[in-house]
């Protein structure tokens, strides 16, 4: 049966405008309110034992929703989805920024993290769906990599301008134009293929499994960063996490209409697109923690000055993204961009195991960071559109969920692991040269010196992190590219295999 054909959607540019917007509302809501904490600590008089769960509290439903809310936009629309996951996120904002106590503050973060588990997946499977050709596609997920990659950093930058000159409920309340403007946009000019939904019924075991899974998972990490590897509670959330992920993997592979076909994973391609992310992400949240805190602590500098000190980093992903990877991801292999990427960037995170206390921000911390925002730049553009590439366009949802869940997971591991490592050495440092400080300045300066060692520890650990994910991205992933040949709409992928064809949906409204 020949496939029907369709022309690119007009506004498709206008569109990609509005789903960056609510991309980058996203993903810098994961950073902004780091910055606001200790004033919402103060000035709601939440307690130390709550405060992680102001960040906690989001990360748990995001990440454990986000196959669930990846499922729902391939089945009930994803303009549908997006819409609702703006109104729903900017209300949950609202909320938030009128807090009155700990109880409404932590019950906002965690809707606030329900409706991004439904916004994300639909932003990115939106443009995998209208971004068919090569070309277009690559400068559509140069945008969306960039934003991916730098929005942590302009939410820092933005959480330090906000709790500064106004004050921390501004970290909240600056989502409702962002949402405002983007819903407004989606309606007016976004479209999508009318029969890449999947309309099959919906996974309720597959739904219950994974949730439960990625929250235990994601728990777990986060309980191991304030009370040890060992806590009991920490094993039992491994424990758990294993038992319900491979119960899921199970129940996927037997169900007609799974949550997550095992396709979509199991391609070589994609797999390995997944993996590499994940562990990037380890390495890059690491990071935003100990530079934020060795800007801060050791350096001295103003919230304001230290988002502002993330800069160059913004600049050099969206010099990677849009002047380097968007140019070359139709010309040259997506691993040639990927492995190299991760290599840059790895290079850049080497640079920082040389941090002192007294070192020079513009000798050390700026090309470092020049060098991690090319690197990440460059390797996450063409990782982001292979992640969706040739994918049915009915699963495109659960594709681009499985792409957030690999960095949402990544980052709760590289915030409790590298914290860890970093702690731990820091309390060895100080054991072994804090007898030998006998004044307070002397003393002051060998805890200074044990929080640097601590950091650079932690540091030499995401180096190899980085390098790792290199060698997968070179190892598995074998697409010849993603050029020329149109990108998902008949299943085809970047290596001329695909998935069973599907017929090209027409764009409606």
């Amino acid at each position: 049966m020949p496939e029907s054909v369709t022309q690119p959607d007009p506004r498709r540019w206008k569109a990609l405008a509005f789903i960056a917007i609510a991309q980058l509302m996203v993903v810098l809501d994961a950073t902004i309110v780091n910055i606001a904490l200790p004033s919402a600590q103060a000035d709601l008089g939440i307690s130390d034992g709550n405060r992680q769960w102001v960040i906690t509290a989001y990360a748990l439903a995001f990440g454990g929703l986000l196959l669930f809310g990846g499922r729902i936009a391939d089945l009930w629309g994803r303009r549908r989805t997006f819409v609702t996951g703006l109104i729903g996120f900017a209300v949950a904002s609202a909320l938030g920024g009128a807090a009155t106590g700990t109880g409404l503050l932590l019950g906002a973060r965690a809707l606030q993290g329900v409706f991004g588990a439904l916004l994300a997946p639909a932003a990115l499977s939106l443009l995998a769906v209208m971004f068919t050709d090569g070309k277009e596609r690559a400068k559509a997920f140069g945008v969306y990599g960039a934003i991916a990659g730098g929005g942590g950093a302009i939410g820092l930058i933005l959480g330090g301008v906000l709790t500064e000159y106004l004050n921390w409920r501004w970290t909240f309340y600056v989502n409702i134009p962002f949402a405002a403007v983007a819903a407004i946009g989606a309606l007016l000019v976004i479209t999508e293929p009318a029969q890449a939904r999947n309309r099959s019924p919906l996974d309720i075991p597959g739904v219950v499994l994974s949730t439960l899974g990625l929250v235990a998972l994601v728990y777990g990490f986060t309980r191991a960063e304030s009370d040890g590897w060992g806590d009991g509670l920490t094993l039992t959330m491994f424990a758990a996490s294993v038992a319900l992920l491979t119960a899921f993997v199970l129940v996927e592979g037997k169900v007609k209409a799974p949550l997550l076909p095992l396709r979509v994973p199991a391609d070589r391609n994609r797999g390995g697109v997944y993996l590499a992310l994940g562990l990037a992400v380890i390495a890059m949240f690491g990071l935003f923690l100990f530079l934020t805190y060795y800007l801060q602590v050791v350096k001295g500098y103003s919230p304001v000055k230290t988002g502002f000190a993330f800069l160059p980093m913004v600049a050099g992903m969206i010099t990677g993204s849009t002047q380097i990877g968007a140019r070359l991801m139709t010309r040259v292999r997506p691993r040639l961009l990927m492995a190299p990427g991760f290599l840059v960037a790895s290079a850049g995170m080497l640079l920082l195991t040389q941090l002192e206390v007294d070192s020079s921000y513009v000798g050390l911390i700026l090309p470092a960071q020049l060098l991690l925002g090319l690197g990440m730049g460059t390797a996450f553009m063409p990782a982001m559109s292979l992640a969706t590439l040739g994918v049915r366009p009915s699963d495109s949802g659960v594709a681009s969920a499985m792409v957030n869940t690999s960095q949402q997971v990544g980052g709760a591991i590289g915030t409790a692991l590298l914290n860890t490592i970093a702690a731990d050495a820091t309390a060895s440092y100080l054991t072994g040269h804090l007898a030998g400080a006998t004044t307070e300045p002397a003393r002051r300066l060998v805890e200074l010196q044990g929080m640097v060692h601590g950091y650079t520890s932690a540091i030499w650990w995401a180096v190899g992190i980085l390098l790792l994910s290199a060698l997968i991205a070179f190892t598995f992933v074998t697409s010849r590219g993603q050029g020329n040949a149109p990108a998902a709409p008949g299943g085809v992928r970047g290596d001329g295999k695909g998935d069973e064809a599907e017929a090209v949906p027409v764009l409606v409204h």
